[in-house]
């Protein structure tokens, strides 16, 4: 774990994961809203191994959501019991309540980019860099493409667009990953598709079906094996169509 200065007297935590062979770029990698849990150093770490230099910050922490807390908290909203998980909800808002802030979310983009710079200044990376996001992560890549023209390919799953966000800012190609069971997201798609083409964006999306939300999450109970390894297999192939060149 180290550090990267986000902004005057503020440092955010960074999990860095470094091939031991050749580069093929460098990512940043964006947690869900449970912070930087072992879950999203351990997808930073199968990055790292096909060849990405992988960076995951932790930009909840801020807000108050350290790991533990999250880990904690997506332990009580996933558990068996109804009772235990309808208990949980009141934490579950007031732990989640600073992250609502919009001066929260201009911090988060700032120092999103702050990583960025530290990933650009590594060795064999030579301009080469994407983001991908997972449900608050996905939401983030978005946020982050469109602030920072370094980002060369970008792929949210399972988000959308801060609507404080102007995608016609997006100047890379997006993949955006879904479940087919996400309801809430799969309902806003058609909107968010006619956004960013009228944009001008170059935007793909891939539904799953019979998936839902946060299916890529192998710790969490709504995992689903055979979308998830398609879509780490489309995540590859993206990155390896628009990272593939140096400068």
């Amino acid at each position: 774990m180290s550090t990267a200065q986000a902004e005057a007297g503020s440092e955010v935590d960074v999990y860095k994961a470094v091939p031991t062979g050749e580069i093929k770029g460098g990512l940043i990698v964006i947690h869900e809203i449970w912070g930087l849990v072992d879950h999203i150093k351990d997808v930073a770490d199968r990055f790292a191994a096909q060849g990405y230099v992988a960076y995951a910050p932790d930009i909840l922490s801020k807000a108050g959501i350290t790991p533990q807390a999250g880990k904690e908290l997506s332990e009580l909203v996933s558990h068996p019991d109804e009772k235990v998980r309808v208990a949980a909800q009141p934490r579950f808002r007031e732990l989640m309540a600073p992250a609502q802030d919009p001066a929260y979310g201009a911090w988060a983009v700032g120092a999103l980019s702050a990583v960025v710079d530290d990933l650009a200044a590594q060795p064999g990376v030579d301009g080469r860099i994407g983001v991908v996001g997972y449900c608050f992560g996905g939401s983030y890549s978005f946020a982050l493409a469109a602030t920072d023209d370094r980002i060369k390919a970008a792929v949210p799953y399972y988000g959308a667009p801060p609507d404080q966000i102007s995608v016609a800012n997006i100047t890379c190609p997006v993949l955006a990953i879904y479940g087919e069971d996400d309801e809430r997201l799969i309902s806003g798609l058609p909107e968010v598709t006619k956004r960013l083409q009228d944009a001008g964006v170059d935007f793909t999306s891939k539904v799953y079906p019979g998936a839902g939300h946060a299916f890529f999450n192998d710790t969490s109970s709504r995992y689903d094996a055979e979308a998830a390894a398609d879509a780490w297999t489309l995540t590859l192939d993206f990155f390896a169509r628009h990272l593939g060149s140096a400068g």
